[in-house]
């Protein structure tokens, strides 16, 4: 199965910021091309896997149910337009709860893809973090940063997991993946 892990905020949709969270839908923003290069990889044979650590739930921030509402909102919105996601996964632990599945650990991958055949050796692990960059090199994956914001390109040379590559917008990723292919 050719599979892609993708972080959602700063990814998929706008990021709120440093230490801020999308709590409702009314603060979901897709980013431009992100639902066209998500129906791009769905045209190439592509599983889509949203992992992505939502801490502001144990943080009292927004319910757990405010993320159903984002999620179902964004699933169906993206479906609306042609596209398709698998899975949706989310760590919603506190930073400091020392769980597995807080990226960059690897227990939202290896829960989301139990029993699927993958080789990620293969696959790609896109985000716009540190975090998805050590949760996509922890698992084996090649690992894409995207600079929407969150992070420079420069301090990525000073991680202990550096990215593969340094893409700008999730569409420009998707066209590169598609072309090493």
């Amino acid at each position: 199965m050719k599979a892609i892990f993708l972080d959602r905020d700063g990814v998929i949709n706008r990021d709120p910021g440093f230490g801020d969270y999308i709590k409702s839908w009314t603060e979901f923003e897709f980013l431009q091309g992100a639902i066209d290069a998500i129906k791009l990889l769905n045209k190439n044979g592509y599983e889509i896997f949203v992992i992505s650590n939502q801490a502001g739930v144990a943080k009292g921030l927004f319910s757990q149910d405010a993320l159903d509402e984002i999620t179902a909102n964004m699933l169906k919105e993206i479906e609306a337009k042609g596209g398709k996601i698998r899975q949706v996964s989310y760590c919603t632990h506190a930073s400091d709860a020392g769980c597995d599945c807080r990226k960059p650990n690897t227990g939202q991958i290896k829960k989301a893809t139990k029993g699927l055949d993958i080789d990620f050796k293969k696959t790609y692990f896109i985000g716009d973090s540190r975090l998805d960059v050590g949760a996509g090199k922890n698992m084996g994956c090649k690992t894409v940063l995207l600079l929407t914001g969150k992070e420079d390109s420069e301090d990525a040379k000073t991680w202990e997991h550096k990215p593969d590559f340094i893409m700008n917008n999730l569409m420009e990723a998707v066209k590169w993946v598609l072309k090493e292919e």
